[in-house]
């Protein structure tokens, strides 16, 4: 992955930050972003509610597991959609993601669906045991 989030928390140095960003960018060449120390720093805040929702959503079954990848490759432009997208990451990781998410924050929008935490539990971890949403087999 090109991108690189450095945390700081409520005691890192400045001056920490600053040299782990530059060597992220000028050693690793990666593109930094900043976020303070909280549960899911950027990129989870914001992804993990994302692919939740689409579990909520398959769960319910408001909709087949393949409209709604499609839905999201094909009407917002994304390289994949979000149930496929769980399945790379790995369930066991979004679940935890989640769970971690939902300890610190206690909104409901970062709970784990059911769904998701029978997956895990039956070994459907995506693309690592070469089942998840979809099958790799």
């Amino acid at each position: 992955m090109p991108l690189v989030e450095v945390v700081q928390s409520v005691v890192t140095d400045p001056g920490v930050v600053a040299r782990a960003a530059a060597f992220a960018t000028d050693q690793l060449g990666k593109t930094v972003v900043h976020a303070k120390d909280r549960a899911g720093f950027i990129v989870n805040m914001l992804l993990c509610p994302y692919i939740i929702d689409a579990i909520r959503m398959y769960e319910s079954g408001f909709a087949s597991k393949e409209d709604i990848d499609a839905g999201m490759v094909n009407g917002a432009n994304y390289p994949m959609g979000p149930l496929a997208l769980s399945d790379l990451i790995g369930n066991d990781t979004m679940l935890s993601v989640a769970e971690s998410l939902f300890e610190e924050f206690r909104e409901a929008r970062y709970a784990p669906p059911p769904l998701l935490k029978r997956m895990v539990e039956a070994g459907l971890l995506g693309r690592k045991t070469g089942r998840g949403f979809y099958d790799y087999g």
